[in-house]
Formats: structure tokens, C-alpha cells, sequence
């Protein structure tokens, strides 16, 4: 197994240094964009969350959380039902889009997935969980695409 070297200065926005500045303070290792995820719609695709807690909690980072996000969270919840993918937003009270009375809070609580406005909750850090250790989870179905 190869091992990333963490490094503080690739991170894709404000959001996802200031989550890594926190775990480096609240955890063993930081792990980032060091999981792959297989999932599939009309083909084989993989979701790179963007941190792994040391209990086995994925941690993705949004600003914006457009429809193709939304879609790409739900088939990935719908194919892999043991996942315990968690949501930080910049603002959990943005609206899905514009006019929309659904802000990005509400759309988590109804689809079943926890979110938290700008930092990880203590309580995440702590529950309980099994570490994740592999570097891809597979498709648990055989993909559509190799099918002949």
C-alpha cells in the first residue's frame, strides 16, 4: 500500500484547509483525497471524498452543492448503504438554488445524511467507528461496463 504525504498546500478551497488545520489538532492522521469510491449510473465512476476520519467517518466539504452533487451523493449512499458520509458546508443555510425555500441543511436531513456548518463536530471526532484502511471500495455489483 502506498501512503499520500499530507500536504497543507493543495487543498481546493478555504473550507477544506480550515477542516484540515482542525484535524491535525483532533486526530491521529489526516487523511485527504486518500479514498476512492466506486459507484455507478450509466457508467463506472469513482467519488473521492475529501477526508476520512480515524473512525471511519467521510468528511465532504461544499461551498456550492449543485444537483449533479446531490445526485452523485444519493447513488453513492444507494450503493454503498455502510458508509457513513457526513457533510460540512460553508453554509448549511445556502438554498439549493436560487428561489428555492429547501436550504442545503433541509436537503441533508431529508435524504438522511449529517451535516454541520463550517467545522466537524466534537462528537464526530468521538463516536464510534472502525477505521477504514483500504484505499478503493469496490462495487459490490459487477460493473455494467466489463458486462458482455
Amino acid at each position: 500500500m502506498v501512503y499520500k504525504r499530507h500536504n497543507k498546500s493543495r487543498y481546493r478551497s478555504g473550507l477544506e484547509m480550515n477542516v484540515a488545520l482542525f484535524l491535525k489538532e483532533n486526530q491521529k492522521k489526516i487523511r485527504y483525497e486518500a479514498l476512492k469510491i466506486e459507484w455507478e449510473d450509466l457508467r463506472y465512476r469513482t467519488y473521492t471524498p475529501d477526508f476520512v476520519l480515524d473512525n471511519g467517518i467521510i468528511i465532504e466539504t461544499k461551498g456550492f452543492f449543485d444537483a449533479e452533487d446531490r445526485y452523485k451523493h444519493m447513488e453513492v449512499k444507494k450503493q454503498h448503504p455502510e458508509l457513513d458520509i457526513r457533510f460540512v458546508f460553508s453554509n448549511v443555510n445556502g438554498r439549493l438554488y436560487k428561489g428555492s425555500k429547501t436550504t442545503y441543511a433541509d436537503w441533508c436531513e431529508q435524504k438522511g445524511f449529517l451535516c454541520s456548518h463550517r467545522v466537524i463536530p466534537q462528537k464526530w471526532l468521538t463516536s464510534k467507528g472502525k477505521e477504514i484502511k483500504l484505499s478503493v471500495i469496490t462495487l459490490k455489483t459487477p460493473r455494467k461496463d466489463l458486462i458482455k
